[in-house]
This record gives structure tokens, C-alpha cells and sequence, in this order.
């Protein structure tokens, strides 16, 4: 009886060790050009990922009322709607408000009265004299000077990034349109992919199960606690600079929105510097409001609405998750808030499965 098509005939004798070692050296090869081929599209792939898993509850309950194929299209539809228009407007909005910041830290007088403040303030005078002191010259006009260059710096940066995405709208718009098609091939095929993935891995399938659970864990962590809980805070945010008539309440809503993803700091790092600036330019109410709705929202965010969105099986120290997204921002840009902390667990978990299965065996070498 002949073989179907395609399909190897039965191993009648097992391979010999030369065999095997060429095998081995060929599949690596062959994943190594797999791998440069797909290289292009690596943040596409996992931004995929992420989204299909965050997402997979709503094909799941469409799935069971209709075709696999059409359920996976309506929950594309709704990626689309959620994330890709309010994207593009927004960028279409930051590149005009990015460039309102550089000019304001251009022509500001905001770091005038900020020097001014520091001139005049004694306790900072009594600073000055005890640095002094010890050998160290503090000049008021350095920390306006510093203030408006990072103001000026970080407009511009903005500024710059967004114009390219808007000039590059066609590009955006082939990267979006490849992202929804992995998206809706995974929502369908997901389980059979990773499924092949754990045939394909030397390791047993216990650890495999694990890796793959500790990364979808901490992709929901990301994006549902994160990542919504971050856009809560920037909406807000940005809600009350309009309110209070700061400017680029846009702009400053989408920092806080990425500032949102770090521990400790947070928002912080937006209201409390504005309440400040709000106090020196005579504008106490509106300062002390500032902070206190600091305090209250990143107190409520941070402690009752995250927990409960999260859970409390993502378990990583605080200053893991800061290294994590800092050296994330620094090595991969923007999406380093989400790499980073994938590449954390990734080790996290691994060196745990290493110190229960195999500390022993390796010390034995």
C-alpha cells in the first residue's frame, strides 16, 4: 500500500548519531533564516498575540452562536473599531499638540517664575548656602534652563514621531492590515498552533505549559491592567488640564498614559511638577485640587481597580517591573513596555523551572 502524499514512510531502523547531529544542524539553519524572515513583522506578531488573547473572550462567546470564520471577522471588526480609528485620530491630534509644547517651552515665561521662586524661597536659599558649603555651587537659573530644555526636547521628539507616522499613514495602514490578519488566523487556529509548538520544543510538556500560561498571564497584566487602567488615568488626566486650561491636555493625557505603566512614579510624574508650577504662577486652589485628584485617583487606580482586573496570580517585584519597562522603553522604544516585562518573565520563569528540575543535574556535570 502505497504512502498518501506528503506524508514519510515509517521509520524501519532508528537514525544513527551522525544522522541525528545533521538533522539537528540543518532544522537550526532552517529556523534561523525562519526567524529572519518573519523578523520584519516580530512587533506585528506580538502585538497580535497580546490583542488575540485579550480579545479571544469575545470570539469565544461569538463562536458558539455561528461559524468559526465569521465570529473570527466580527471580533477583527471590533479591534478595528476600538483600537485603529481612535489611533489614527490621535495621532493626527498629537503631532499639532506636540508641537504647541515645544513652543512653549520656547517662549514660556513658566521657567522664569520658576527661578524666580527659587531665588526667593528661604529654605532653598538655606540649601544654596549649605552646598555651598561643601563645595558645590547650585544656580537657580539651572533648573530653568533645565526645565525648558526638556520641555523643548520632548515636544520636539513628539512632535517628530508623530509626524512620521502621520507621513507614513499608508505604511501604518499595511502594518495595521497584516495585524489583523494574523489576528484573525489566531483567533481561529491559536490552540492548534500552540499545540505544535510544544511537539516542537525539547522541554517536557509541563514546563512548556507553564512558559506559554506565565506569558499569557502576564499579557493580560499588561494590557488589561496596564494598559487600561493606564488610558483611564490619561483620559482623566488630560480631562482636567482642559478643565483647568493648561495646555496640550491632549498631549499631556497620552504621557500620563504611557507614565501610567510605571510602578511608584506613575502619573506622579505629570501633576505633581504641574501642581507646582500651578502654586508658583499664584494659582494655589487649582494646584492643591491638582494634587489632592492626583492622590485620590492614582490611590484608587493602583490598589482597587487594578487588583481587581489583574488578579493576584502576576506576582513580580516592584523594581523588577520599573527596570523592566525602563530598559524596555530604552532598547525597543515604545513598545519596550510591553517587551520588557515579557522578557522578565520569560527569565523569571525559566530560572525557577532551572533551580526545581535542573540546579541538580547541572552541578553534577
Amino acid at each position: 500500500m502505497k504512502n498518501p502524499k506528503n506524508q514519510l514512510p515509517a521509520q524501519e531502523t532508528p537514525p544513527s548519531a551522525m544522522g541525528i547531529k545533521y538533522f539537528l544542524l540543518v532544522f537550526l539553519i532552517s529556523i534561523f533564516y525562519f526567524g529572519r524572515i518573519l523578523w520584519p513583522f516580530w512587533s506585528i506578531l506580538v502585538l497580535s498575540f497580546l490583542l488575540t488573547n485579550l480579545f479571544r473572550p469575545v470570539y469565544s462567546y461569538l463562536e458558539k452562536k455561528m461559524p468559526e470564520s465569521i465570529a473570527s471577522v466580527l471580533t477583527c471588526l471590533l479591534i478595528i473599531a476600538i483600537v485603529f480609528i481612535p489611533l489614527v485620530l490621535f495621532i493626527l491630534a498629537l503631532t499639532d499638540e506636540a508641537l504647541n509644547l515645544y513652543n512653549w517651552g520656547r517662549d514660556s515665561r513658566v521657567g522664569l517664575k520658576l527661578q524666580q521662586f527659587i531665588q526667593e524661597s528661604p529654605l532653598i536659599l538655606q540649601l544654596q548656602d549649605q552646598l555651598r558649603e561643601v563645595g558645590f555651587e547650585f544656580n537657580p537659573s539651572q533648573v530653568s534652563d533645565s526645565f525648558s530644555y526638556l520641555a523643548k526636547k520632548g515636544g520636539l521628539m513628539l512632535y517628530n514621531q508623530a509626524s512620521a507616522w502621520a507621513a507614513n499613514i499608508l505604511q501604518f495602514l499595511f502594518l495595521f492590515f497584516i495585524m489583523i490578519l494574523v489576528i484573525f488566523f489566531l483567533l481561529i487556529d491559536q490552540p492548534k498552533l500552540v499545540d505544535y509548538m510544544i511537539r516542537l520544543s525539547p522541554l517536557p510538556e509541563d514546563e512548556n505549559r507553564i512558559l506559554i500560561e506565565k506569558f499569557q498571564e502576564i499579557a493580560n497584566a499588561i494590557l488589561k491592567g496596564n494598559g487600561v487602567c493606564g488610558l483611564v488615568q490619561g483620559i482623566l488626566g488630560g480631562t482636567i488640564f482642559s478643565i483647568l486650561g493648561l495646555n496640550s491636555p491632549l498631549l499631556w493625557g497620552a504621557i500620563m498614559a504611557i507614565l501610567a505603566f510605571l510602578p511608584i512614579f506613575g502619573i506622579g510624574l505629570v501633576m505633581i511638577p504641574t501642581s507646582i508650577i500651578l502654586v508658583i504662577n499664584h494659582r494655589m486652589g487649582e494646584g492643591v485640587f491638582l494634587f489632592v485628584f492626583y492622590i485620590i485617583l492614582s490611590f484608587s487606580i493602583e490598589y482597587l481597580v487594578k487588583p481587581k482586573m489583574v488578579g493576584t496570580q502576576v506576582k513580580m517585584h516592584t523594581l523588577l517591573v520599573f527596570l523592566s519597562i525602563i530598559g524596555g522603553l530604552k532598547v525597543y522604544g515604545v513598545l519596550g513596555i510591553i517587551y520588557g516585562p515579557l522578557i522578565i518573565t520569560a527569565f523569571l520563569t525559566l530560572s525557577d523551572i532551572y533551580l526545581r528540575r535542573y540546579e541538580g543535574h547541572v552541578q553534577k556535570l
